[in-house]
């Protein structure tokens, strides 16, 4: 985690201790740092709301909630959706499991979980049968945060799946067996609709679509939503698309503004009214085997995964979410808030 000097700004006191001015008499006062009259102040102030929001904790599901996070477009921040909703939760006092599913093992990565080819990984519960249990790992730094990884072998599963007995299931059998109490599973899919994915949305409840604030933002959806439809029809009959997020939000540009339009038109309820702004902190953190909530809590990226969090959590019990609530919502819309200088 970052320190606080980083948040607050830099400091330009080279004498340690607080700043005092003169009143004109033998009377000395502290000079406050103005945290209100900047952008990175501001951040700073309202990571310490969140963190303490986190604190508070928030109503847990009666039963696991199995959320898939699907898009087969790639770069639209699935993984990156998963890890820090995964801790958002896990920081508000949830029990969080995240299982990877792409072979590229990006979200084992930005967990800190080790996952070179001889780790237990998902793959040997999905091929191999090995139980569930046996290759979860907890995550350091953000207590109540596992992860099942992946590794370079799932890269094969697709065609050793295709023989197997109920290849579309194993998964779903896998989370059934596993007896450890959890609040959350997000499940990472490969930028694909092959069996990997199926098996994802079989053993899920709800659908996660990430859509990228760009041109082609809707492009692809359809056969996804098909697949989704499919697999409701005759394997999962539970499954239901539950949560659209918007990520790389750039309130700077008219065209993020449009899409967001679009999507809120095609989809209505679906979609969270938190959006993800682009973030610099966001892209750093998983270099540094981090989440942006352990990075950089401060950051615009991590107060908007905090809310996002919150609303999902809150929609799950059937609390409708009070935009009220969404304290970052003015400084996503704010171009001095976009992460290119935070």
């Amino acid at each position: 985690m970052r320190s606080d000097a980083n948040i607050a700004g830099p400091m330009t006191d080279p004498v340690p201790g607080p700043r005092t001015e003169s009143t004109g008499a033998d009377v000395s006062r502290e000079t406050p740092p103005p945290m209100d009259d900047t952008p990175i102040g501001r951040a700073a102030q309202l990571a310490v709301e969140a963190l303490g929001r986190a604190g508070e904790g928030l109503p847990r599901p009666e039963q696991t909630r199995v959320i898939v996070v699907a898009n087969q477009k790639g770069g639209v921040g699935k993984t990156t959706t998963t890890v820090n909703l995964a801790a958002s939760l896990a920081l508000h006092g949830a029990r969080v499991l995240v299982i990877d599913l792409d072979p590229q093992g990006n979200a084992s990565t930005a967990l800190g979980i080790d996952h070179h080819a001889e780790v237990p990984s998902i793959y040997d519960v999905l091929v191999e049968s090995k139980p569930l249990a046996e290759v979860v790992q907890p995550v350091p730094d953000v207590e109540g945060l596992f992860c099942a990884p992946a590794t370079i072998d799932l890269a094969g599963a697709e065609i050793e799946l295709v023989s197997l007995v109920a290849r579309e299931s194993r998964l779903q059998r896998a989370i059934q067996a596993y007896e450890q109490p959890l609040d959350y599973i997000l499940i990472d899919c490969p930028p694909s609709l092959g069996l990997l994915t199926v098996n994802a949305l079989v053993a899920g409840q709800e659908v996660l679509i990430p859509i990228q604030c760009e041109y082609y933002a809707l492009e692809g959806l359809g056969q996804l939503l098909r697949n989704v439809d499919l697999v409701r029809g005759h394997l999962n009959p539970a499954l239901h698309v539950s949560t659209i997020l918007l990520t790389m939000y750039d309130g700077r540009t008219r065209l993020a503004s449009q899409v967001a339009d679009e999507v809120r038109t095609h989809f209505g309820d679906e979609v969270l009214r938190t959006s993800i702004p682009r973030s610099v902190r966001i892209s750093e953190a998983p270099s540094y085997g981090q989440t942006v909530l352990t990075y950089d809590p401060g950051s615009s990226g991590a107060l908007s995964y905090f809310e996002a969090a919150r609303e999902i959590a809150l929609r799950g019990v059937g609390v409708r979410y009070d935009a009220a609530q969404a304290h970052i919502g003015a400084q996503q819309n704010d171009p001095s808030m976009v992460e290119g200088v935070q």
